[in-house]
C-alpha cells in the first residue's frame, strides 16, 4: 500500500507543479465567466437607448406613448413636427427614428400604416419590440373604442387558472425546481462526462509515455504492475478532484459578481421568463415575485445529496473506466493509432450514457433512466440527472443504494481485469495486440 501511495504522490506531484496545471485551473473558470458576461451584456444591451420621436396629430396613442418606454427603447412625444424637421433630427443623431402620424390617419382602419423612418437598418430583435409595443397601444385603443373593454381586461379574462403539481404526500413540485432539476442534473452529467474522457485518456496516455520511454520497466523492478496501474489512477484522480473542487469555488465566487457588474439583469429577468442557470441573482428581494420564486425552488433542492452523490459517482466512474484506459495503454506500442480500435468498447458506453441521460433529466422515473442509472457503464452520468430531481421524487433509496454497490463491485471487478492486462501489456514490445490477445491473458492463470 505505501507503494501505491508514492506513486500517487508522484503522479499527483508531477501535474499540479506543471505551469498548465495552473493556467487551465485558474483560467478556465475565467474564461467561461467572461464568456457568460458576454453573453448577459450583449442580451441586456440589445440596443443602445434606441429613441424614436412620435409626432402623434391623430391622436392614435392618447399621450400614453412613454407609458411603453424601457431601457432599450425610448419613445418621446413631440409637437408641431413635420417629416421634414424630423427627418433633420434623425440626420444630426439627435433620435434614431420617428413616426409621423398625420390626422386622416384612421386606426380602425387595417389599411392604414405607420411608418417608422430611419437613417440606418433597425435589427431584427429592435423591429419586433416597436412593432409589439406600437400595436399593443392600438389594440387597446380598439377594443375600448368598439368593445368598451381596456386591454387588461380582456387579459384578465384570458388569463388561465394556476395548475400545480403536486406529490401525493401533498409536496407542491413547482415548475422552476422542476426546471432547476433539469439543469443541475444536465450539467452534473456532462461534467462527469467531460471528466471520464479526459483524466480517463489522461492516465491512458501517461501509461502509454511510461512504456515506450521504458521507464516501466525500471518501475516494475521495484513495484508490482498492478500497484504501479493502482498508483497511476489514484494518483491522476486526485489532480482532477483538486482541480474540480477548485473550479466550483472560483465559479461561485465569480457568478455572486453578476449581480454588481449586471444590476439591469434583475429587472430583465422580472420581465422574461426565468432560466435555471440565473443563480447569480441571489441578491433578490421579496419586491420580486419573479425571481423570489425561483429562490424558492433553489432552496428546495437537497444539494447536499447532489454533492456527495457527485463526489461518490465522479470518483466510482474514474476508477471503473480509468482502469480499462491504463489496460489500453499498456497493450499499445510506438504506434498511438493502435489505441484507437482498442478504446472503441470502452468509449461508446460513455457516449450511450450521455444519451439516456438526455431522457433521464426529462423523465427520471422512466425505464431506460432506471437501467442506466443502475447499470455500472451508464450510472456515472445517468444517476446524477435523477438525484437531481431528488429522494424519492426522482430516485428512490433502495435504486440508489443498489447503483452504488453495483458501482463499487464493478470497479473492483474492472481493477482485477484491468491489472491481468497490464501486468502482461506494460513489458511487451515489437507486437500489435488484437482483443484475441488480450483475452489470452486474461484468462491466463500466472
Amino acid at each position: 500500500m505505501n507503494k501505491i501511495l508514492i506513486i500517487a504522490r508522484r503522479e499527483f506531484l508531477s501535474r499540479v507543479q506543471k505551469k498548465t496545471f495552473l493556467l487551465t485551473t485558474i483560467g478556465l473558470p475565467i474564461l467561461i465567466f467572461g464568456i457568460y458576461g458576454l453573453i448577459i451584456y450583449f442580451t441586456i444591451k440589445t440596443t443602445d437607448n434606441f429613441t424614436i420621436a412620435v409626432a402623434d396629430n391623430a391622436n392614435v396613442f392618447d399621450g400614453k406613448i412613454n407609458q411603453i418606454n424601457d431601457a432599450e427603447i425610448n419613445f418621446v412625444l413631440v409637437q408641431n413636427e413635420t417629416p421634414e424637421t424630423l427627418t433633420t433630427q434623425v440626420n444630426t443623431k439627435k433620435i434614431n427614428a420617428f413616426v409621423f402620424i398625420p390626422k386622416t390617419f384612421d386606426f380602425t382602419n387595417t389599411k392604414d400604416s405607420i411608418q417608422i423612418v430611419s437613417e440606418k437598418s433597425i435589427g431584427i430583435m429592435t423591429r419586433e419590440k416597436i412593432h409589439s409595443k406600437l400595436n399593443g397601444l392600438i389594440e387597446e385603443k380598439r377594443m375600448l373604442s368598439s368593445l368598451n373593454i381596456t386591454k387588461h381586461q380582456l387579459d384578465s379574462l384570458q388569463k388561465g387558472n394556476a395548475i400545480i403539481f403536486t406529490s401525493t404526500k401533498g409536496v407542491e413540485d413547482s415548475n422552476n425546481k422542476a426546471g432547476i432539476s433539469y439543469g443541475v442534473g444536465f450539467v452534473s452529467g456532462f461534467l462527469i462526462y467531460i471528466i471520464l474522457f479526459i483524466y480517463g485518456t489522461m492516465v491512458m496516455r501517461g501509461v502509454m509515455e511510461e512504456k515506450t520511454n521504458r521507464i516501466a520497466e525500471v518501475i516494475v523492478s521495484s513495484v508490482k504492475p498492478f500497484q504501479l496501474m493502482l498508483g497511476k489512477i489514484i494518483g491522476i484522480g486526485s489532480v482532477g478532484l483538486v482541480q474540480f473542487l477548485i473550479w466550483i469555488i472560483i465559479l461561485i465566487g465569480l457568478q455572486l459578481l453578476i449581480p454588481v457588474l449586471f444590476p439591469d439583469l434583475l429587472t430583465q429577468m422580472q420581465a422574461q421568463p426565468i432560466q435555471p442557470g440565473m443563480v447569480g441573482a441571489a441578491s433578490v428581494t421579496q419586491n420580486n415575485p419573479a425571481i423570489h420564486e425561483l429562490m424558492n425552488g433553489i432552496h428546495q433542492i437537497n444539494w447536499g445529496l447532489i454533492l456527495g452523490c457527485f463526489i461518490f459517482y465522479f470518483l466510482g466512474g474514474y476508477f471503473l473506466y480509468s482502469s480499462l484506459f491504463a489496460a489500453v495503454g499498456s497493450t499499445v506500442n510506438e504506434d498511438p493509432q493502435d489505441a484507437q480500435s482498442l478504446m472503441l468498447p470502452i468509449t461508446m458506453p460513455i457516449v450511450f450514457a450521455m444519451v439516456i441521460m438526455m431522457k433521464a433529466v426529462n423523465d427520471p422515473n422512466s425505464s431506460i433512466a432506471v437501467f442506466g442509472s443502475i447499470f455500472p457503464l451508464t450510472s456515472p452520468i445517468v444517476m446524477m440527472a435523477r438525484v437531481a430531481h431528488g429522494v424519492p421524487d426522482g430516485v428512490s433509496i433502495i435504486q440508489l443504494l443498489l447503483s452504488m454497490v453495483i458501482l463499487i463491485i464493478s470497479f473492483l471487478g474492472t481493477t482485477w481485469l484491468a491489472g491481468k492486462i497490464y501486468r502482461t501489456g506494460i513489458l511487451m514490445y515489437g507486437k500489435k495486440v488484437t482483443w484475441k490477445t488480450i483475452g489470452k491473458w486474461v484468462l491466463r492463470k500466472n
